[in-house]
């Protein structure tokens, strides 16, 4: 259980990171979902948006620190 509460306590600290990144410094996370390869599909009915290549970089940077704090 010990185990479970820290992994929360971190992903907390990381989406309260996020969000103050977002609120005080929005055009830092302004290339999410304009790369060369994310699909924006929009019509008069709706919106799709499927950010791949967005999220492969963030999956690798995710990855990386992953990686790092294991070691």
């Amino acid at each position: 259980m010990d185990f479970m509460a820290r992994w929360i306590m971190i992903a907390g600290a990381i989406l309260l990171v996020l969000g103050a990144i977002m609120h005080l410094a929005p055009w830092l996370l302004n290339w999410f979902g304009k790369l060369p390869g994310d699909i924006r599909i929009e019509s008069e009915r709706g919106k799709v948006f499927i950010p791949i290549t967005s999220m492969i970089i963030v999956s690798i940077v995710l990855t990386i620190i992953v990686n790092i704090f294991k070691r």
